[in-house]
Order: structure tokens, then C-alpha cells, then sequence
């Protein structure tokens, strides 16, 4: 009876990963309709919309990240908006606020007027030309996915999930996002020029009569239920050690890294880590590596994550949350070179202990 049973749920559990597999292919593929390239990208952007994570989108203009968004809105059934940010953009243009009534018996009384936060995708286009007040407009709805005004709380739609896009920090006019707005994004993606071939196809598609749109292929209850398979997926401890120590290896500080190791064992420092990174990445950097490694898994037809879905998932996951020193900026050092660096230095397993 016990290993019928077993047989049953095993075949529950393929079902769940092939359709979970068939829906993500048919909405990569409908955005792949519109946008050229960027298979990286989308894949990120992937990854973070079925672990509940928003997304940074970096790169200089023109290279098609607003277009993105807009895809991955028109490809699933949900609400979208879409908030330019400016240097004269104030925090109530973002989550609204509360407006004088006047009624026909003349009865006055406020009335809150929701701002364009309210809506299931929300694309956050060049959020680092707003000033840092506008900027923290969106700490609360991003973590708690609920806007305060007047104490007055009030939930956000569900799914909820911010695409932001940013011009590099060399550009005139950007602004940096502070450091606890960085660490509220699952996902830092860093988008390239594309290929000549690439260029070709989107002269192609732009240049001509023909107007391509995204089909919806998925909604908003379907994506709950891939958000809700993707936490079911188990983890083994050598695994999720691996991410923990890749997390830690981030810091500094040495004496704060051995506590969370354990006492009586070495702490293998990274030069890099040394000289150049001021503060390392904080829990949220293990929440994405392991919810992310965890959506690559049912993407490879696996039911348990492995170390190499760790390894892939880091330094999107991490390359944001790394604060550098004076020298690190001064030296122009990358964080991607600093998280390689540090997974080339971190074993999958410790010496003395089995893999499970």
C-alpha cells in the first residue's frame, strides 16, 4: 500500500513539474515573438516573477528593457502600469493619496485616490532619475506589498511584482538607489547591446508594416500556482549549506562570518572580499539563491536543487547586494568578479561531512 501510494505521488509530482514546464515554455516563447535576444535576461526576469521577486533592470538607452516589461505584461492576464520617474516626481504621483469630496448634499470627506502602484505589474522606468524621497516611495510596497497613507493601510493586488529599469550611474541626471532598495530586488540583470544578428532581425521587425504583440498566456491564478509549486520544492542541507556559505563568504568580517559557520572552523577570506567589499549581502541574498536555484530545478525537470542551480542563480541574485569600499569604487572592481570569485573559493561540501 505504502509503495503505491508512493508511485501515485511520484507521478503527481511529474505531472506538476511538466505542466510547470509547459507554461513557462509557452510564456518564453510568446515574449520571444517580440523581443530579440536577451534569452538571459528573460530567463532572469523568469526566475524572479515565479519566486515572487521584483527585478532591476540596468543598461544604457535604447537596448529594449521598457519593451520587455511591456511584453511580460501583454503575455500574462493581470493589471499593469507603467510610473516614468523624474527628478520632479513626488512620492503621492507613485502611491496616491487622499483627495477633499464634496457630495451633492454637501457633505464633505476625503477620499483616497490609489496612484498607478496599484496594479499587478508595475514597471518603474528609469527609477534612478527620481530623487532618493520619491525612490523610498516604494520600500513598503515592494516588501510588504502594502501602501500606508494617512494610517491607513491598504493591500496591493496579487500577484504583485516591480520591474524597474535604470540608466548606469555614469549617465547625467541618475540618482544611486539606497542600499535598502537595492536588497528588496530578487534579481539585478544587466542588459548588453545586442548581436549584429540580433540588430538584423530587430531592424526587421521595427522598420516595417508589421507590429508584433504579445498574447496572454497565462494568468494571474495560474501564476500563484506556479509561485505556490516552486516553494514545495525541497532543498537538502548540503545545498542549502552551500548557499549559506557562499552567502557569508560575502562578508568581510571575519569574526561575525565564523559565528555563523560555527565555532573552531577556518574562515576561507577572498582577497577581493578583503580589500574591496564594505558590507556583504544580507539574508535576502540567500532567500533569491535558493528560490531561484529552486525555479531552475522544475525548469530542468528536477524535483530537488542542486549546487549548480545555486552557482547559477548568484550573481544576479548577489551582484546588487554587494557594497563596495572607496577603493573597490575607486578601482571600478565588479561584484560579478567578486562573486566568482568567491564561488571558485566555496566547496559544495565541507571536509568531514557526507552529501545528502
Amino acid at each position: 500500500m505504502t509503495q503505491v501510494s508512493e508511485t501515485a505521488t511520484a507521478q503527481q509530482a511529474a505531472q506538476q513539474i511538466e505542466s510547470f514546464r509547459s507554461d513557462v515554455r509557452r510564456l518564453r516563447d510568446e515574449i520571444a515573438r517580440v523581443i530579440v535576444g536577451h534569452e538571459e535576461i528573460v530567463e532572469g526576469v523568469v526566475i524572479a516573477l515565479l519566486s515572487g521577486g521584483h527585478v532591476l533592470l540596468e543598461g544604457v538607452p535604447g537596448l529594449g528593457k521598457t519593451m520587455l516589461v511591456r511584453t511580460l505584461a501583454e503575455a500574462i492576464d493581470l493589471t499593469f502600469s507603467r510610473v516614468q520617474f523624474t527628478p520632479d516626481l513626488m512620492p503621492a504621483d507613485i502611491l496616491g493619496t487622499n483627495v477633499l469630496i464634496e457630495e451633492e448634499s454637501g457633505r464633505r470627506r476625503f477620499e483616497f485616490q490609489r496612484g498607478p502602484i496599484f496594479a499587478h505589474i508595475v514597471l518603474a522606468d528609469e527609477i534612478n532619475r527620481a530623487t532618493p524621497k520619491t525612490q523610498s516611495a516604494l520600500l513598503e510596497t515592494m516588501q510588504e506589498q502594502t501602501v500606508t497613507v494617512s494610517k491607513t493601510t491598504y493591500e496591493l493586488p496579487q500577484p504583485f511584482f516591480v520591474l524597474a529599469t535604470q540608466n548606469p550611474l555614469e549617465m547625467e541626471g541618475t540618482y544611486p538607489l539606497p542600499e535598502a532598495q537595492l536588497d528588496r530586488f530578487f534579481f539585478k540583470l544587466r542588459v548588453e547591446f545586442p548581436s549584429s544578428a540580433a540588430l538584423h532581425t530587430i531592424l526587421d521587425r521595427t522598420t516595417t508594416k508589421s507590429n508584433v504583440h504579445a498574447q496572454k498566456v497565462l494568468g494571474g491564478a495560474n501564476l500563484l500556482e506556479l509561485r505556490s509549486l516552486v516553494r514545495q520544492v525541497p532543498v537538502a542541507r548540503s545545498v542549502q549549506d552551500f548557499a549559506v556559505r557562499i552567502l557569508v563568504g560575502t562578508h568581510p568580517d571575519a569574526e561575525k562570518a565564523a559565528k555563523v559557520l560555527g565555532k573552531g572552523e577556518k574562515v576561507d577570506r577572498n582577497d577581493l572580499v578583503k580589500r574591496f567589499v564594505r558590507y556583504g549581502a544580507s539574508p535576502r541574498g540567500a532567500q533569491a539563491l535558493l528560490l531561484g536555484a529552486k525555479v531552475l530545478a522544475l525548469l530542468d525537470g528536477r524535483f530537488a536543487v542542486s549546487c549548480a542551480d545555486v552557482v547559477k542563480v548568484a550573481r544576479p541574485a548577489l551582484r546588487h547586494r554587494l557594497i563596495l569600499n572607496f577603493e573597490g569604487q575607486a578601482e571600478g572592481v565588479s561584484t560579478d568578479d567578486i562573486v566568482s570569485a568567491i564561488i571558485a573559493r566555496t566547496p559544495e561540501t565541507l571536509p568531514g561531512t557526507a552529501r545528502s
